[in-house]
């Protein structure tokens, strides 16, 4: 062991004097803007060398306590090579907590670094690493009010690992967190990684924080998280860490972003048409990145309606200029006569939010809650395939979210507030001009008038409603469009590939709820005595599900009307199954055009 510790101190020794550590960068994808937020930078020992590893070179560090002479040279060459290399957005910098109160960091050698580089502090991330317990550190909250005070942000890794991580959360308010790799890996297949990954999100939009998702190594995965919601993403499948990472996204990355799903989302401009970023922006003529205040300048007073100037590189959108700071800038005498001639870049937001123009008008009022304050007086900038192509306002995105708003409401069923038979349609007829493949359900209550008739109409409404929910609770109401048509009948379009095993839950666990709202006397004999429709007296049996299910593909079908009659025709012949074979309920999948065999449930 002593022989060990001497080489590893010995190589360390050689690793920290001759500088000879090599930083790598994996890109961090924002899935709401089609784009690289950034990169993390990660470190690697010399090829050759026994401390090669991460793990080990750190481990070894904190054995021979020289972990923070270490991370000084982390630091160091990771900030060199990330402006060496010209990579753009922010850079996650990797830090341990104890590290935090480093003189270096704290005391202005850091920052004389960036200022050398010339490299801003709102491009950096603190990205805190380790699993230490960082609310016991003294003073820590006076700590991070000092480097976001410097314009640094805050990340905390691995959330999901241990209640520590909510815990640190809860107190430091981070900026980014990022969802440890376990929940990400195989997402698309576990509905319990999925929930925890959804109440994770929730979290985060009470706290203003962007998810990361970390690990994502399958196409699955990246599709799912995407459909989810989730802000950011980095992994395998996106690009594995190197010297020289793509300075775009990688085309594999860009195909996948394109196979988007119909929204389930309610819409603006009246149901069937999109609502989108790309729906609310207007051409602004952008200024480019080599102009000076002076053609700034002179563009707002020849342009008096102009609020902001885009500013570009090329094509690429790299700032945002608000009149309002650069008058009150070149008000105050001499201003304009000292910076009227340097470029433009002096003073425009190096960060402005950018958005894809198919990014949906819900997920855009989410990234400017989430913005800072000046956001929602500066408006956004929308890009195609990172290609500037005009600015958006947040007084015309409340407006049309207030239109859609009013639409969902003039359009929902007054007992479940689920959407009713217009915007069942709609979304039918923007499934079939997509050309995307879905499987319509058509789900009615068996034996629901008598139920009704005998326990009382509130009884009745009890349970549609419990049906209602039921259904929205088992289905991704993300991807699946959830609708009531009327009374007891319910229409579902599932993107969701395992929609059989969803059905097969709905009718399960609707059963199991009939007979929790019985008496023990009409669970033991499954029904329950009353007259029939011929007046006599007899046992009814509970309410059960009938599901009539039509696949729709692509060209198969020509209107809402022939996919609304196949699933009701799908339905009673459900109904008709039930009746003959008995049970807790049947699914009938309609073959005319499909070969699937059909399910029957019992």
């Amino acid at each position: 062991m002593a022989i060990l510790h001497d080489t590893n101190f010995s190589e360390l020794r050689r690793i920290l004097d001759d500088s000879l550590l090599t930083p790598v960068f994996q890109p961090i994808i924002d899935f709401r803007t089609r784009t690289i937020l950034g990169y993390e930078t990660l470190i690697r020992g010399p090829e050759n060398s026994p401390l090669h590893r991460p793990d080990v070179l750190f481990a070894a560090a904190s054995a021979l306590e020289l972990t923070l002479p270490l991370e000084r040279l982390c630091r160091d060459k990771s900030l060199r090579a990330f402006a060496r290399l010209g990579l753009g957005g922010r850079l996650f910098l990797n830090v341990t907590p104890s590290s935090l109160l480093d003189p270096q960091l704290i005391n202005g050698h850091t920052q004389a670094l960036l200022d050398e580089i010339g490299l801003p502090a709102h491009r950096i991330v603190l990205e805190l690493t380790e699993q230490q317990r960082v609310t016991d550190l003294p003073d820590i909250h006076a700590v991070l009010a000092h480097y976001r005070g410097r314009g640094f942000q805050i990340a905390i890794d691995d959330l999901g690992e241990g209640f520590a991580n909510l815990r640190m959360w809860s107190e430091l308010q981070p900026e980014f967190v990022k969802i440890d790799k376990h929940f990400v890996h195989g997402i698309a297949d576990d509905r319990i990684k999925y929930h925890f990954v959804r109440a994770m999100q929730d979290l985060a939009g009470i706290c203003n924080a962007a998810l990361v998702a970390e690990g994502i190594e399958r196409s699955e995965d990246f599709n799912c998280l995407r459909e989810m919601g989730i802000a950011c993403g980095q992994g395998y499948f996106i690009a594995r860490p190197t010297t020289q990472p793509p300075l775009t996204l990688p085309e594999h990355a860009l195909a996948a972003l394109d196979r988007r799903q119909v929204s389930v989302m309610p819409h603006a401009f009246g149901y069937g048409k999109t609502a989108t970023a790309g729906a609310l922006l207007r051409w602004v003529a952008p200024l480019p990145l080599s102009a000076s205040n002076d053609d700034a300048v002179a563009r707002f007073e020849s342009e008096p309606e102009l609020s902001v100037l885009p500013v570009v590189k090329g094509e690429q959108p790299v700032g945002l200029l608000s009149r309002q700071s650069l008058i009150d800038r070149f008000a105050r005498p001499f201003r304009r006569e000292l910076y009227g001639a340097k470029g433009c870049e002096m003073f425009m937001d190096h960060t402005p939010l950018i958005v894809d123009q198919y990014a949906s008008v819900q997920e855009l009022a989410l990234m400017l809650a989430q913005a800072p304050k000046h956001s929602l007086l500066d408006g956004f900038i929308v890009t195609g395939n990172g290609r500037y192509l005009g600015i958006g306002n947040s007084q015309d995105l409340m407006a049309t979210i207030t239109e859609m708003q009013i639409s969902a409401a003039r359009y929902a069923n007054p007992l479940t507030q689920l959407p009713g038979n217009v915007p069942i349609n709609e979304h039918i007829d923007r499934i079939l001009a997509a050309e995307v493949e879905c499987v319509a359900a058509y789900i009615d209550i068996d034996n629901f008038k008598p139920f009704n008739d005998h326990f009382g109409y509130r009884r009745g409404d009890d349970l549609i409603q419990l049906l209602g929910r039921l259904i929205c609770e088992i289905a991704d109401t993300r991807n699946d469009f959830v609708g009531h048509i009327g009374g007891d009948d319910f229409f579902v379009i599932f993107q969701s590939p395992h929609w059989e095993t969803l059905c097969q839950d709905i009718v399960h666990r609707f059963s199991d709820m009939v007979s929790k709202m019985v008496g023990p006397h009409e669970q033991t004999q499954g029904g329950y005595l009353a007259e029939n429709r011929r007046g006599e007296l007899g046992l009814i049996p509970l309410p059960t599900l009938s599901i009539g299910i039509v696949k729709v593909g692509p060209l198969q079908f020509e209107s809402n009307r022939e996919v609304a009659a196949a699933a009701a025709e799908a339905k009673k012949q459900a109904k008709k199954r039930l009746k003959e074979q008995g049970g807790k309920g049947n699914i009938f999948i309609e073959q005319r055009r499909h070969q699937s065999p059909v399910t029957y449930l019992n």
